[in-house]
């Protein structure tokens, strides 16, 4: 196993910064009167207590984390979606014009977005043509300038998991951060990386609150790793990441689990119903299995039935663009009463 040193990789710059010192950082405890920010004393037009600056380090939502998640506090970061974590780590660890990360396409978006804001170079290996990691041709897409290692699984736009020996290889062989992004893992049934962390100091964990608790529009990502990495990004994060009503509510919602795992059982259930309803249209030449809240599917003519369900006022995603995916339709799991309208709308397609 490749011994992984954190120092070595940290860009110079981060590891002298002065980190931004708030009012709040700077006391802790009890008081009655707060005249430390210049915030407006005489309250806010929404009440709530919004006029006061929010807990920079979220200690009350991470402690609702780690009793869900059974992740210690200290090895969580709270950021405004996981996008913030991605580009954090991407700042932190890469220096511009210089490093790159290594990603897998077809998979998520932002990973090359951010380095590309960030002026990072970005090396690609695509996927085996069943989806997963093929590690003859990574070994050969690792230089000694990759920094980071962005893994998504389950994997979006495909929807499967990605093979556990495959990604532990990555971590035990490759000196620098691995990724595992699992934006879906509530979909799957199988246990998170994050009850691994002990095991690969290497290791960042991303998870979100946008899918199988349904809070999308709030903004607000997880991410799990070694006390030090986590040190990293609080160092460098901006002070208030996450607002005060954020994460309130937030702190509502984890208080369901319940209801989010009912609501996630209930999406399974679709999930398996679609896999299973599709088959009998011949224009489907291909239906990926899912891990996710989605399903991937190859047609005979991608553009051509995603125009047709826009014209009866269904949008699914056309990926037929990403490498892997020609003629790709990625079809988010409906409520039934979604899903039986889009079966219906689909049996009417010539």
């Amino acid at each position: 196993m490749t011994e992984f040193n954190l120092d070595s990789i940290l860009r110079n710059n981060v590891k002298k910064l002065v980190p931004y010192s708030s009012a709040r950082s700077e006391f802790e405890g009890d008081a009655q009167i707060f005249l430390d920010a210049n915030e407006n004393s005489l309250g806010s037009t929404l009440g709530n207590n919004f006029h006061r600056y929010p807990d920079p380090l979220q200690k009350q939502l991470k402690q609702k984390l780690c009793a869900i998640k059974n992740v210690p506090v200290e090895n969580i970061f709270v950021g405004n979606g996981s996008d913030e974590a991605i580009d954090l780590l991407i700042r932190a660890f890469c220096n511009p014009g210089i490093d790159n990360i290594l990603i897998f396409p077809p998979t998520y978006g932002m990973y090359e977005v951010s380095a590309e804001i960030n002026d990072i170079a970005i090396n690609k290996v695509l996927l085996t043509n069943s989806y997963q990691l093929d590690i003859k041709a990574i070994k050969e897409g690792i230089d000694n300038n990759t920094k980071i290692i962005f893994v998504c699984s389950p994997n979006n736009p495909t929807g499967n998991l990605l093979n556990t020996a495959s990604i532990e290889w990555l971590l035990k062989n490759f000196n620098g951060i691995v990724v595992v992004d699992e934006a879906y893992i509530d979909f799957t049934g199988t246990q998170s990386w994050s009850q691994r962390l002990n095991e690969f100091p290497n290791l960042v964990v991303l998870q979100t609150l946008s899918k199988a608790w349904g809070l999308a529009g709030l903004r607000i990502g997880f991410a799990y790793s070694s006390k030090e990495i986590i040190h990293v990004f609080n160092k460098i994060k901006p002070p208030y990441n996450i607002s005060e009503a954020t994460q309130q509510l937030a702190l509502q919602a984890l208080q369901n689990e319940q209801k989010a795992k009912e609501k996630t059982n209930v999406l399974v259930q679709q999930r398996e119903r679609l896999l299973e309803e599709f088959k009998q249209f011949d224009f489907i030449t291909t239906i990926y299995p899912s891990d996710a809240n989605f399903i991937l599917v190859k047609v005979d003519d991608a553009k051509k039935l995603y125009q047709y369900l826009i014209a009866k006022t269904i949008v699914v995603r056309n990926r037929s663009s990403q490498p892997l995916c020609e003629n790709s339709l990625r079809i988010t799991v409906g409520t039934p009463g979604e899903n039986d309208v889009l079966i219906t709308t689909l049996k009417n397609y010539k």
